[in-house]
């Protein structure tokens, strides 16, 4: 049998893909983790339905989405966690388009505020959350600041890797409280992004995911219909001020 030989990685293959407004747009549009119909994906991307079908196909074909079949509708989502990773690196490294229109506004505000990273939680809340559990002392390990003069590792453009944060015995007594149980798996339990709108960190890992799954659940924040940015609702602003003291009137409730 001849043997197969593998030389580099072929980035490109990848990078070409990726070259295209339309394709970004709908990879953008699940990067909250969900499953959407193809319809709702060429919505989102402002293109014709066999348009969006065929750029659905290239990005299957390219290994950063699967689709899945239900009666007679596909849905895709992202392939996996490190495509979501991908996706946060380019959001940092990328230049922020200017906004022309009111809708555009406050489809940028929104991002702003709150937000999911592929499955936890991101934006002016993402950080809020982090840094109000250091301050608790419910993690431990860094001061959720990201400097870039003492950065050596922990850069703008990925997962930070410079600190190492834990969760500390009161910080696991205030998430039993809270209702949160950590699902095993081989990610890390706690990890961070440093995030692309506040340049400070934001928490991922199970614990992030686990974190938004219960935020999700009991109302807190709800997702919008057609991007990946979240609302927070009556309930969940006297809920982050209860449980992390988060201000009323701080911007990101």
């Amino acid at each position: 049998m001849t043997e197969v030989r593998h030389g580099d990685v072929e980035i490109a293959a990848i990078g070409a893909v990726l070259a295209d407004r339309a394709r970004c747009r709908i990879l953008l549009a699940l990067d909250d983790g969900r499953s959407l119909p193809a319809s709702v994906l060429a919505d989102e991307a402002d293109v014709s339905r066999p348009t969006a079908s065929s750029h659905l196909a290239k990005l299957v074909d390219a290994g950063l989405l699967l689709v899945e079949q239900h009666g007679r509708h596909r849905y895709y989502r992202l392939a996996g966690a490190p495509v979501g990773e991908l996706l946060e690196m380019m959001t940092r490294l990328g230049p922020t388009r200017p906004v022309r229109s009111l809708r555009e506004g406050n489809r940028a505000a929104q991002l702003r505020t709150a937000r999911t990273c592929y499955d936890h939680l991101a934006g002016r809340l993402g950080v809020a959350v982090m840094g109000s559990m250091i301050e608790r002392g419910h993690l431990s390990g860094g001061d959720g600041v990201y400097d870039p003069d003492r950065a050596v590792e922990d850069t703008p453009t990925g997962h930070g890797r410079d600190l190492d944060y834990e969760v500390t015995d009161p910080g696991w007594a205030f998430l039993t409280d809270l209702g949160v149980e950590v699902r095993p798996g081989k990610r890390p339990l706690v990890r961070y992004c440093v995030d692309w709108s506040e340049q400070r960190h934001h928490l991922g890992g199970r614990l992030g995911r686990d974190l938004l799954g219960v935020f999700l659940h009991r109302g807190w924040v709800r997702r919008r219909d057609a991007n990946r940015s979240v609302a927070v609702t009556d309930a969940g602003t006297e809920a982050f001020a209860r449980h992390f003291g988060l201000d009323r009137r701080a911007p990101a409730l």
